[in-house]
């Protein structure tokens, strides 16, 4: 079973075409959706019996209502399988704890916006408007699960296929679809408990959207009980156009204690909870759970507070026998990642490691044993794709080609050579079917918007799912002539590290013509910029090069996808060799004989964002002016979990807090700065920037700002993101022109 999600910006174009070649991009085309009427496939995934491929696309009336439709293998055609306004019509109502949980997985779209297949492959399950509705796909019918005024969330179908669960009011429950009754596991979920749930730090930062996880045969559920009570009560405030909304929220901000964790089994029929022993340290994260193939063992990760060792567990059940099977340790971080996988003879399993430098695929004997070491070398395992037991292969994502682009490749779990199976020139993300035979192959390039092909494993095209060719009526054909194809390089960072670059600029350079720059940045960990993949993004930066402007992008230090070498010179220093990277990569720009290296912007949201004000403060010599949007400011007004991870504890590194925040440079800082901030925003609060604009104010600097009442972190909306690229290019241009 898998939860399958879409966020409305996932479409592959925000462009609103025309007929006419030739015609110069505007910002009012380039935010107007929807772009293709809401054809462009999201969320594809395989049925579980392969037969058919489903996906999530809009109305042609509402490209953000979403209904789910399918294509049959056999039949060779796409088809609606559910509307979803025969579930629901209407606008929807969701719980706070919902709109922040989609607000984090970036869903913005209404309808079937998420939906589970049963194991069989017979049925679906929608959460909608708060309800669930289960959907039997042989008869085509659909029936409401639940009818209550309280909000199920996080709706999962058993592995068997027997019941339903859900979280209602920070309660476990299920409910046994052949009888339709409903029974509640646990009963003391309510104010500071949560059973079921993941926390704050889990949902944003550790990427686990869940607190609980079934048995292979649907016998009992493994649950984590939270209890928030240690972390400090802070007051929120959103500042939407009318109103100011407070909300009181437990948030660990960095140094403070965590939420008291522990993790739970309890079986379906007469509930009774076994709480298992986590050890005597309690200031830890629970940051995985996984069944193996038995259900009478459990395996967790265990990882400590300061990131550097992470154990996995395995708990024999019911005797509760515990024994570690591996575990990983960092001098700096260990970064997490979903790569665990049992295998079906019960005797194996297969594990993701960094500790050679790269991450790379391990198979081990259930014991804990190391078999062997299936792939290694100076490259980055992504994640599994899918195991085929039968022939013995492992699928997975990675970029040993080259670190710009992400490839199917396959090895044998006896190890050997490894062979890639998608296209060169192209960036793929993949949906492997269960039998490991085809798979979904979702591929672009700077210059191509993504293209969906079924592919056989053998390389074969079975089916073009999207041709998305520019073309024709295409909403970008009327625009195609005018786009660049950017140009990349490399440069080596002051400790030898080689550091990728583009370079976007006119077809044609006019002689003698000196040109402004702006350099997009992001900079931040877990983070990659620098790619041979198409970017909705990317839009505003041709329409840059065509108001006359160059724009460069290098991914520095710190950045992923380059192993742990590349990443951890951040470590207990931010904002020291990523600009150092940033000011290398304009050394290199002011040695073009066409740049005008006087006028050389820089902009950066979020991390991008606060690497912008630290260029700007740190290295106004190299930088006239800069955009930074929803900036981190003060690390110590940060979560535990991201910030610790990469400054350590600032009870022990006071020194590298201080030095890591802009306040110290603020003296510095020699003018042309524009912040913009969504005053609503509740992952980099607008308190980062409020507290800049008061110490730039005290100091007497001069600077630009623009606030979005009711905006969160995403800046989502037309009217918004037209607004604000609009204010950008004009204050370049005021400042670089």
């Amino acid at each position: 079973m898998k939860i399958i999600t879409v966020a409305a910006s996932g479409s592959l174009l925000l462009i609103a075409g025309s007929a006419v070649a030739n015609q110069p991009l505007t910002l009012e085309r380039l935010f107007a959706e929807p772009a293709l009427s809401g054809t462009a496939p999201r969320a594809l995934a395989f049925s579980p019996d392969g037969s058919r491929v489903t996906y999530l696309k809009g109305k042609s009336t509402d490209a953000n209502r979403l209904d789910l439709w399918q294509y049959q293998l056999k039949e060779g055609k796409h088809s609606l399988l559910v509307d979803s306004d025969s579930l629901f019509s209407g606008p929807e109502t969701l719980s706070d704890e919902e709109k922040a949980r989609r607000e984090r997985l970036r869903l913005f779209a209404s309808g079937i916006v998420s939906y589970n297949w049963s194991k069989d492959g017979k049925a679906l399950l929608f959460p909608l408007n708060g309800d669930l509705y289960y959907y039997d796909v042989p008869t085509g019918k659909a029936r409401k699960l639940t009818d209550t005024e309280a909000f199920e969330t996080d709706a999962q179908i058993s592995p068997k296929g027997r019941y339903v669960s859900f979280v209602r009011e920070q309660n476990l429950y299920v409910l046994d679809l052949q009888t339709n009754k409903e029974t509640q596991l646990t009963s003391d979920g309510g104010g500071v408990i949560k059973n079921g749930m993941a926390e704050f730090v889990a949902q944003e930062e550790m990427h686990r959207m869940t607190g609980y996880w079934w048995a292979p045969d649907d016998s009992q559920i493994a649950f984590s009980r939270v209890d928030e009570s240690p972390v400090a009560e802070a007051v929120r405030n959103e500042i939407y156009a009318d109103e100011i909304k407070l909300f009181s929220q437990r948030y660990p901000f960095t140094g403070t204690p965590n939420v008291h964790i522990q993790l739970g089994v309890t079986r379906i029929e007469q509930p009774a909870t076994q709480w298992l022993d986590l050890g005597k340290e309690q200031d830890i994260y629970l940051t995985r759970v996984s069944w193996t193939q038995s259900a009478n063992e459990l395996t967790y990760q265990w990882q400590s507070r300061d990131q550097q060792q992470l154990e996995l567990r395995s708990v024999k059940l019911p005797a509760k026998q515990t024994r570690v099977l591996l575990t990983e340790r960092s001098k700096t971080w260990l970064n997490l990642h979903d790569d665990l996988y049992f295998l079906k003879d019960g005797q194996h399993f297969v594990w993701a490691s960094e500790r050679d430098g790269y991450k790379h695929l391990y198979l081990y004997k259930n014991d804990g044993q190391l078999v062997r070491q299936l792939t290694q070398g100076d490259w980055v395992v992504n994640k599994v794709e899918a195991i085929n037991e039968e022939k013995g292969l492992v699928f997975f994502s990675g970029r040993k080609d080259t670190p710009l682009e992400s490839h199917l490749y396959s090895v044998s779990l006896k190890g050997g050579a490894i062979e890639r199976l998608t296209t060169p020139g192209y960036s793929h993300a993949v949906v492997m079917a269960k039998s490991g035979e085809s798979f979904i192959d979702s591929f672009s390039s700077v210059t191509q918007p993504t293209k969906v092909d079924l592919r056989a494993t053998s390389g074969q095209v079975l089916t073009v799912l999207e041709a998305n060719d520019v073309a024709g009526t295409h909403p970008l054909a009327a625009y195609k002539d005018g786009m660049v194809q950017p140009r990349f390089g490399t440069l080596k960072a002051k400790d030898g590290q080689t550091l990728h670059y583009r370079l976007f600029q006119p077809k044609t350079l006019q002689a003698g013509k000196k040109y402004p720059v702006v350099v997009g940045v992001y900079g931040g960990p877990g983070a990659q910029r620098v790619t041979n993949s198409w970017s909705q993004k990317d839009l505003y930066f041709q329409y840059l090069v065509q108001q006359g402007y160059l724009v460069f992008q290098l991914d520095n230090r710190g950045s992923e996808n380059r192993g742990k070498a590349f990443e951890d010179p951040i470590y207990k220093k931010l904002a020291v060799v990523e600009i150092e990277d940033q000011i290398t990569g304009v050394d290199y720009l002011r040695s073009l004989p066409y740049v005008d290296a006087a006028n050389i912007g820089i902009y950066g949201h979020s991390y991008g964002g606060y690497m912008t004000i630290m260029a700007m403060f740190k290295a106004g010599d190299y930088f006239k002016a800069g955009v930074a949007g929803a900036p981190v400011t003060d690390w110590s007004l940060y979560d535990t979990h991201y910030t610790e991870r990469y400054l350590g504890n600032p009870n022990s590194n006071k020194a590298g807090y201080e030095a890591s925040a802009v306040f110290p440079y603020v003296k510095d800082y020699q003018g042309n700065l524009l912040i913009y901030h969504g005053m609503a925003d509740d992952n980099v609060l607008f308190t980062h920037s409020t507290k800049l604009y008061s110490e730039l104010q005290k100091q007497g600097k001069l600077f630009d700002s623009m606030d979005y009442p009711g905006s969160k972190h995403s800046m989502f909306g037309q009217q918004v993101q037209t607004h604000l690229h609009k204010t950008m290019t004009a204050f370049f241009e005021r400042q670089l022109k």
